[in-house]
Parts: C-alpha cells; structure tokens; sequence
C-alpha cells in the first residue's frame, strides 16, 4: 500500500514537471513565430552597409553597432567605428545583454553577414530592436576577407554547376 501510494505520487509529480514544459515549448513556438511573421515587413531587420554609414556620418545616436565575430582579435584588428564587441556565442550572458540598450537600434555585424542573425530572434524576443548589416563586413571593409571568401564560394559555385531542382 505505502509503496502504491509513493508511485502515484511519483507519478503525480511527473506530470506536473511534464505538462507545463510541453505547454512552455508551445508558447515559445507561438513567440517564435510572431517575430519571425514581422520580418518582411522589414527586410528581416538588415540595414546595408551605406545605410550604417549614413547614420554614422549624420551622427545619430539612436543606435549601437555590436561586432559579433566570434574571434576578439578581429575586434582588435580593425572595426566599424563606435562598435562595441560582443562575440556571438557570448551574446545572452548576463553581463553581454546588459551592454545593449533597448531604447536603441542594435545592430549585428559579423564578417559575412551569417552568423550576425544567429543571436537576432532571440534578442527581438527579450525586446530588443535587433537588426543586422547585410552581408557584414564583407560589405564594409574593401578587400575584408569575408568578401573574399564570398567570391570563392561564388567560383565554386559556379565551376561545379550544382542541380537545382523546378
């Protein structure tokens, strides 16, 4: 008896743990898909190189530019002016989050213009007014590797001829 009623309460509190996760999961899909809705209505939040530059050159300051290359000697060697250094996979730690203000544009910069949208969902949901710069660095810095790597799989691309399929 006593060993029946620690299985059902076992159980009892398996559910509980369960039910909610299944629920949070469905609700996080349900924020998920809110942001994501809204990013035609604005380009999937990029600005192109020229537009940053316009705001840098007018002396805006309703923005901050966040360069997320993963490696922090990129930062080091060279960098958008004004922008600070968050690598993405540093992007939610407590003490990152805090150096972005909400009351302000954030916008990501990587080195080709990938792995700067890995963090901008998350961060649109937690409220921020996250954007990326089209094709990153690739796009600032003339002859910036990342353009370089661009054209290399552009010609590989192009000498390999991949199906596409109709």
């Amino acid at each position: 008896m006593k060993r029946g009623i620690v299985i059902i309460v076992a159980l009892g509190m398996a559910v509980l743990l369960v039910v909610p996760s299944a629920f949070a999961a469905d609700n996080l899909a349900a924020k998920l898909q809110s942001v994501l809705s809204q990013g035609t209505e604005t380009r999937f939040w990029q600005f192109s190189a020229d537009e940053v530059h316009e705001m840098i050159a007018a002396k805006k300051k309703d923005f901050v530019i966040v360069d997320v290359r993963p490696n922090p000697a990129e930062y080091a060697e060279g960098h958008i002016p004004g922008a600070i250094a968050i690598p993405t996979q540093d992007m939610f730690n407590p003490e990152s989050l805090k150096k972005l203000p909400k009351n302000k544009k954030v916008i990501l910069v990587c080195v080709t213009g990938q792995i700067q949208n890995l963090p901008i969902i998350g961060l649109r949901m937690l409220g921020y007014d996250a954007y990326t710069m089209a094709f990153g660095y690739a796009a600032w810095a003339k002859g910036y590797r990342g353009g370089q790597k661009m054209q290399e799989a552009i010609q590989n691309a192009a000498a390999k001829n991949y199906p596409l399929q109709k």
